[in-house]
């Protein structure tokens, strides 16, 4: 589990839609930064049906904390594993990662 409790700059609820606290308790394996790209569960899509991900992005982007532990990258394959809308082309998610022009929609092959 991906734990953020005592970080500077994250608060229980977001401006981005959704509880900070779920999201990571239900989707934290799904996006931190070890581990390969694995499909996400169906009680973290059904979390992140309320969040903004272009606010979730900018978030990850200017909370370097945040960033340095969840996958930017990760963050946008879970989004289109959910069949969420993703944010446009060249925003940033996270310090180190800009959507791309085509993400990849489809989980690995097991």
């Amino acid at each position: 589990m991906l734990v953020l409790n005592n970080m500077p700059n994250i608060s229980a609820e977001t401006d981005c839609g959704g509880d900070i606290d779920s999201i990571l308790k239900e989707c934290g394996k799904f996006i931190q930064k070890k581990g390969s790209k694995i499909p996400p569960s169906p009680k973290c899509c059904g979390t992140l049906k309320s969040v903004d991900f272009t606010c979730l992005c900018g978030a990850l982007t200017i909370t370097p904390e945040v960033g340095d532990l969840i996958d930017g990258e990760k963050t946008i394959y879970v989004a289109i594993a959910c069949g969420l809308h993703i944010p446009k082309v060249g925003t940033k998610c996270g310090p180190h990662y800009s959507i791309p022009s085509s993400p990849s929609p489809s989980p690995p092959k097991a």
